[in-house]
């Protein structure tokens, strides 16, 4: 090959594995902002169930007024937009963890990849 090819398909060769590069990244960058929401999506319910446990009465008056329908809806919303905020807020730790696991167990399964699956 001559110096007048060999310059314009090396920089071709380095495109193209530039665009690779840029891909893979792309998909671990999306796979791991999955796993980031889906840990801070369970720990939006683990705090939801903290917090309405928290804000159950047994009596007919509770910290939010009258119990009866009303009061169970507006409660239900209002734990919910806690659960949020606090996980918001930094939430307490569980979301870091559990994206931790996620990524390890998306990692191992395509480690083992299709012929892993059938074995067990």
């Amino acid at each position: 090959m001559t110096a007048i090819l060999a310059a314009p398909a090396a920089k071709l060769a380095i495109g193209a594995a530039v665009n690779l590069a840029g891909g893979i990244a792309d998909a671990l960058s999306s796979q791991n902002s999955k796993a980031k929401k889906t840990a801070a999506d369970f720990e939006t319910v683990f705090l939801e169930n903290f917090t309405q446990t928290m804000m159950n009465s047994s009596g007919t008056e509770g910290p939010l007024g009258e119990n009866g329908v009303g009061g169970d809806v507006w409660r239900s919303m209002l734990t919910q937009e806690y659960a949020k905020q606090m996980q918001r807020a930094g939430g307490v730790g569980l979301s870091d963890q559990i994206m931790r696991d996620l990524i390890q167990v998306q990692a191992g399964s395509s480690a083992t990849g299709p012929a892993g699956a059938g074995n067990g």
